[in-house]
């Protein structure tokens, strides 16, 4: 009986574990997470969601603190085009937070940056072309393309010296939309070097509609291995969303995928970023409590926990700090709900807004609770300790029991103290 281990990913002269845990922002997917995962031959992802947020907290910066004090004149204004993000500054944030984790990287592993598209910051083109560049610049091994068609992502970048060095992939969720992004990219004359195909069981944002549940990984993946191999194109193609079990892994690779992308499972690692109390919500959680919803205001619907704090939460929009969703014109989704509830209710103290939510503050407070669908299924993963809370597992842990497990066995931790 086969197991993940008995296969191997080929990234040019790179032969790695085929398992690639995914970029979760902000700051969810640590160095800590990616730099596991590297070790243990795999890939692993940091995010650059929210990067100057996180600059701040892990290297003593004050990114956000100093871009409030230079618009706070504009809080009470509906009309945010005046707030920019200072690109050095955001070359500085990315710089140091890819440095300080190449710096630690062991291992034969590979350590990949997820640059979200929907990551829009009132200047699009200007902002990512910075992330990526910056992430090259650093040392990055390679960029994943997230949330987003990406169409002219690849031209931000095709002038930089490691363009062709660094590994560069795309996350898609049909054939249509790969078949856009390489028709887009063609000029640059580079291929992606891998391609992600996400699944609707993923947690987060999702690349399709409301009408989710009607469609199935394995079907999707299917079709783009069909649509490459016509088109003659050696891609990998690493299937995510849903892969809970190595046996579910294995299964992928025997058809023909290249690797898996995991990520619910290492929510509830010691090394994720989550809280701890967090955690233990995922652990709690029950098939009735994930829900998929349409607050996110990038217009993309949105895998959470339904007790998630920040929903319906109207919080006053903190554009002057964050404003990492503002769209190239100063707009954001929320700011137009936020302000039609405080018109309702001129009087009220606090308004509550259910259709859309501040998404960079609640998910800067981890109040946001992104998962994947099958989150209900993180109990049994792990022992339930005498107080009632759940035992947290190493990453190194459940990245052995991706790789070595069959029958679709679960193996659980060394038990706490033993």
């Amino acid at each position: 009986m086969k197991r993940v281990d008995d296969f191997r990913l080929r990234l040019g002269k790179h032969e790695l574990v085929p398992i690639m845990i995914g970029g979760m922002g902000v700051d969810i997917s640590t160095a800590d997470l990616a730099l596991e995962a590297a070790r243990l031959g795999g890939v692993g992802h940091i995010s650059d969601a929210m990067i100057n947020t996180v600059s701040d907290r892990r290297y003593a910066t004050k990114h956000v603190k100093e871009k409030l004090a230079l618009y706070k004149s504009n809080v009470l204004n509906e009309d945010k085009s005046p707030v920019k993000f200072d690109l050095g500054r955001l070359v500085e944030a990315t710089r140091l937070h890819v440095e300080a984790t190449m710096a630690r990287k062991q291992g034969d592993g590979l350590v990949f940056i997820n640059c979200m598209e929907k990551l829009t910051m009132n200047a699009p083109r200007e902002t990512l072309k910075v992330r990526m560049s910056a992430a090259l610049d650093a040392g990055i091994d390679g960029i994943t393309l997230a949330a987003g068609l990406h169409l002219g992502s690849f031209g931000l970048i095709e002038d930089h010296p490691r363009f062709r060095d660094a590994k560069l992939g795309i996350i898609v969720s049909s054939v249509r939309a790969l078949q856009l992004f390489l028709k887009k990219s063609a000029r640059t004359g580079r291929l992606p070097d891998y391609v992600v195909v996400e699944g609707p069981l993923a947690g987060g944002h999702l690349g399709f509609g409301m009408d989710w549940a009607e469609y199935d990984l394995a079907t999707i993946v299917a079709e783009v291995l069909h649509y490459l191999k016509t088109e003659q194109l050696d891609i990998p193609v690493i299937p995510a969303g849903g892969i809970f079990t190595g046996s579910d892994a294995t299964g992928f690779l025997e058809n023909g995928a290249a690797a898996v992308q995991v990520a619910t499972r290492f929510t509830v690692a010691a090394e994720c970023g989550l809280p701890d109390k967090v955690k233990q919500e995922y652990f709690k959680a029950s098939e009735e409590d994930i829900e998929v919803n349409q607050i996110s205001p990038t217009g993309y619907p949105m895998r959470m926990i339904k007790g998630s704090p920040g929903i319906g939460d109207g919080i006053r929009p903190n554009c002057e700090a964050y404003g990492y969703l503002l769209d190239a014109n100063g707009k954001c989704a929320y700011i137009s709900s936020y302000n039609r509830e405080v018109a309702a209710h001129p009087h009220a103290r606090k308004v509550s807004v259910m259709d859309k939510t501040c998404l960079c503050t609640h998910m800067r407070n981890f109040d946001i609770w992104t998962c994947g669908q099958l989150t209900w299924r993180l109990k049994d993963t792990t022992h339930r300790l005498a107080d009632g809370s759940y035992q947290v597992p190493s990453a190194e842990h459940i990245f052995k029991d991706y790789q070595f497990s069959t029958e679709q066995r679960v193996a659980l931790p060394e038990p706490a103290g033993a």
